[in-house]
């Protein structure tokens, strides 16, 4: 679903902006709109705005890369293609297509978010409606330096339009100079946008949205690679403010959640943002994901057509206990599709590695007919059960396990074994141990991360942050090579291809070096 953006302004603005240190560069449009003569109506403005939005949902980005091509390269699954290469098993190099792209659309919002901020004060218009944009560029512009420096570590950090082709030698600055400029931005932002009540659907940027990105941010910077323990309070705070608000809930049912973004249903309380995505290539623009088509359960028909490149690990898999927690048969498939695709025929027990990603169900898609290459389905960038476990991870770095953590931790695995819904018994029957340690509650949240995020492209960046990325991915190799069947051992490749510190971060792509000769490269790359 795509409720507040239409491609045509899109188009319009993309002409407005120079992408900072891309191909781009290189380009004269013939059809040229200069800043001096637009930003003069807020209608203008909302167009601009909708145009630095626009790039989240990119194929570089969420729109197929960062959740399916780059966003299986840790423990939860992997990419099920025994032939491919790239960055989700660790094998890509400096010249990688998916890196340069993702570096370009990243710039290219951040440089959109500029340009947008730098005329937002042009029209005559009501003040709070000029606040709500500007708050929502400069939180954008935050957000896409936020997935830069997470992914590539010190990058040039731009904070002003690019205004000429010649603007192309900038050197890079550090992780946390960078980290304070996402936070002044970030926390400027959450006092001009409007809250996730008025707002009401999850495309728009929100005060709720913000503040739990803020908790996300600071959870990066208290761990590796820059370890500010300090942060750890931040986080705690930036959670807190959304759980106090008592404006946001958890659904009762996990599978709904999943459901809601197949059929086009926002839910505010749970789903506080998501990328959206609109339509199926029937008419002129083209403005869908690959949201359960890359990520769904492979399937032939046309009617719910899906490549399934998402296949689970054991180690997921057993993480879940039993089928008494409901999230491990919704978000690994316990069923295949046959050839007709439409009938399900259920794995046995000992098939584990050939089960699916199944969150993303296309049969639940209202959109019709559907496309084989494009979904509507939105993608979910902050859930109120992260917050609650960002809550309980940070209270429990500062404060230990106390009561309030284990609340927080507990309500998540309550919606699990479906105790949220009418007519529950034995509703304690799914909570965390009582009377862990400090590091017994940190190691069984860590594990309930996964089982409640999988598949939601950030279980790679948690382990990077808790300095154990490389350990778990030898664990891992170890595991598919010891018990996977002989045809699926390929899952093994992203364990065996890691090495520290190489692949912590991400190349500078060979590209942009070319470009900008001020750029230096990554560790042992």
């Amino acid at each position: 679903m795509k409720k507040v953006f239409h491609p045509l302004m899109i188009m319009t603005v993309a002409v407005l902006c120079f992408c900072s240190c891309n191909k781009f560069l290189e380009t004269t449009p013939s059809d040229f709109l200069s800043p001096a003569n637009y930003y003069e109506t807020e209608e203008q403005l909302n167009f601009a705005l909708n145009g630095v939005y626009d790039i989240l949902g990119q194929r570089a980005v969420y729109g197929d890369a960062l959740i399916s091509r780059m966003g299986t390269e840790a423990d939860e699954g992997f990419y099920a293609v025994s032939s491919f290469s790239g960055p989700q098993v660790y094998s890509h190099s400096t010249a990688d297509t998916y890196v340069l792209n993702l570096w370009q659309l990243l710039y290219d919002g951040i440089n959109r978010a500029n340009v947008l901020i730098e005329n937002v004060n042009k029209p005559k218009m009501d003040e709070g409606k000029r606040n709500a944009i500007r708050g929502q560029a400069l939180f954008l512009r935050a957000y896409y330096h936020f997935l830069l420096v997470s992914n590539w570590g010190d990058i040039p950090l731009m904070l002003k339009a690019t205004n000429s082709a010649n603007e192309t030698s900038i050197t890079r600055t550090s992780q946390k100079q960078v980290y304070e400029a996402i936070l002044k931005d970030m926390e400027e932002a959450e006092t001009l946008v409007e809250t996730a009540q008025t707002v009401g659907f999850g495309g728009k940027i929100n005060k709720s949205a913000i503040r739990g990105i803020l908790a996300r941010v600071c959870l990066y910077m208290a761990g590796n690679p820059l370890n500010d323990v300090s942060k750890y309070k931040d986080a705690l705070k930036w959670s807190k403010m959304i759980i106090d608000e008592n404006f946001h809930a958890l659904n009762p049912s996990y599978q709904d959640i999943f459901i809601n973004y197949a059929a086009d249903k926002y839910d505010i309380k749970e789903s506080i943002w998501e990328v959206e995505f609109w339509g199926n290539t029937a008419g002129p623009y083209r403005e869908g994901g690959r949201v359960g088509i890359n990520t769904g359960i492979t399937n032939p028909s046309t009617a719910a057509y899906t490549y399934g490149f998402i296949q689970t690990t054991a180690r997921l898999f057993n993480s879940y206990g039993s089928a008494k927690d409901l999230r491990r048969d919704w978000a690994i498939a316990p069923f295949r599709y046959q050839s007709q695709g439409t009938i399900k025929a259920n794995w046995n027990a000992t098939q584990v590695y050939e089960r699916h990603c199944g969150k993303w169900r296309r049969e639940y898609e209202v959109v019709s007919p559907k496309s084989m290459n494009d979904s509507p389905e939105n993608f979910p960038l902050l859930r109120y059960s992260d917050v609650l476990l960002m809550f309980a991870e940070a209270e429990n770095e500062v404060n230990g396990p106390t009561p309030e953590a284990y609340d927080a931790i507990n309500a998540v695995r309550k919606r699990a074994y479906g105790k949220l819904l009418p007519g529950a018994v034995n509703v304690n029957e799914a909570n965390v141990p009582p009377g862990l340690s400090k590091t017994g509650f940190a190691d069984y949240l860590r594990e309930e991360r996964s089982r409640e995020l999988c598949f939601e492209g950030l279980r790679k960046y948690d382990l990077i942050r808790w300095g154990i990325l490389g350990s778990t991915l030898k664990q891992v190799s170890a595991e598919i090579n010891a018990n996977a069947p002989a045809a699926l051992k390929y899952a093994a490749k992203a364990g065996t291809n890691f090495t520290e510190p190489r692949h912590l971060l991400l190349p500078i792509p060979i590209y942009e070096m070319g470009i900008n000769k001020a750029l230096t490269q990554n560790n042992d790359w």
